[in-house]
């Protein structure tokens, strides 16, 4: 156990330090290519009916858990024999390519530049690059929300939720916890296409996101108060409107983080050139503005110290108790 805390410890660490290079080829994007092929070959061998895709979601959804977790946990089993040293940097390795808090504070903080700027246009192609909405007709402000809001989310799923999974069972749990977080994100949509051989996925996420959505909202809380904001409020809209979004994980850490700013989050959006009608999050105290992205990622970067500060303790006292 000890030796998982040591990888674990690493990847936060190289997490918050290096983030994503780009030059390095990531090991979700090789997930990503897994699913996309598995699919074609599910749609070419079940039939197009909904009983048909739905059992191939499921058969989709197994295939891609399966090789995901199966080849990290081989690889690993094979360093840790060869070498416990290099066990420990390899699965360190993983555990830093499952994070993705410097990724999203980046990412984000390339919309502000572009923001900050008057780069209006360039704003909106990067913000385009972290959101799933229609953005090409989004002002400052609709930009400037959709950050927000990405970084707010995000911060469950991104960051406190694989944390959890690697904390818990090394990075072979953040592997299968993160292909059905990637799985959900590609396939797990309400549309024609997706609705139904993705719908196994998008309920097992629901599932797997229940426990950290709720534990990274606390934190997210907590964090609040710790960094000066209206920690208050945070709590007020977090047990008025965790529960306005169609997904019931997505709101939690939106709108602790809209009540921490008194600003008011979602709202209707595009998708894919269509009107999607969305309940407001959080009272619009004050006019969002371009600086509640970096507060944003102020309270990602908080929460995810305190998650792991917490999490990684009770696992220390764990293995000392065992």
């Amino acid at each position: 156990m000890r030796y998982g805390i040591y990888a674990c410890i690493i990847g936060f660490i190289l997490d918050l330090i290096v983030g994503d290079p780009h030059w390095i080829y990531h090991p979700i994007r090789l997930i990503g290519k897994l699913i996309s092929s598995t699919e074609k070959l599910i749609r070419h061998c079940f039939p197009k009916t909904k009983t048909g895709e739905r059992i191939g979601g499921i058969v989709l959804a197994i295939i891609v858990m399966i090789i995901s977790t199966g080849i990290p946990l081989v690889l690993l089993i094979i360093c840790y024999k060869t070498n416990v040293y290099l066990g420990i940097i390899i699965e360190g390795i993983f555990c830093y390519q499952l994070l993705a808090t410097k990724s999203l504070k980046v990412e984000s903080m390339k919309v502000y530049k572009a923001l900050k700027d008057k780069d209006i246009e360039k704003a909106r192609y990067a913000v385009s690059m972290i959101v799933g909405r229609d953005t090409k007709s989004l002002d400052e402000v609709g930009i400037t929300k959709a950050a927000v809001e990405t970084v707010a989310e995000n911060t469950s799923d991104g960051s406190i939720a694989p944390l959890i999974a690697i904390i818990i069972g090394g990075a072979p749990l953040g592997f299968l916890y993160k292909s059905i977080n990637t799985m959900d994100s590609m396939i797990g949509y309400k549309n024609d296409k997706y609705i139904d051989i993705g719908r196994f996925a998008a309920k097992l996420d629901d599932v797997v996101n229940y426990i950290p959505a709720r534990f990274s909202a606390y934190m997210m809380i907590l964090s609040a108060y710790m960094l000066g904001m209206d920690g208050k409020n945070a709590y007020r809209i977090y047990k008025r409107d965790r529960y306005k979004h169609a997904s019931p994980n997505s709101a939690h850490t939106e709108s602790v983080c809209a009540g921490a700013l008194r600003i008011r989050l979602a709202g209707d959006a595009y998708y894919f050139g269509k009107l999607h009608k969305k309940e407001y999050i959080g009272d619009a105290l004050r006019e969002i503005e371009i600086e509640d992205i970096k507060r944003a990622n102020r309270l990602l970067y908080m929460c995810a110290f305190l998650s792991f500060v917490l999490l990684i303790g009770i696992k220390i006292g764990v293995s000392m108790a065992i």
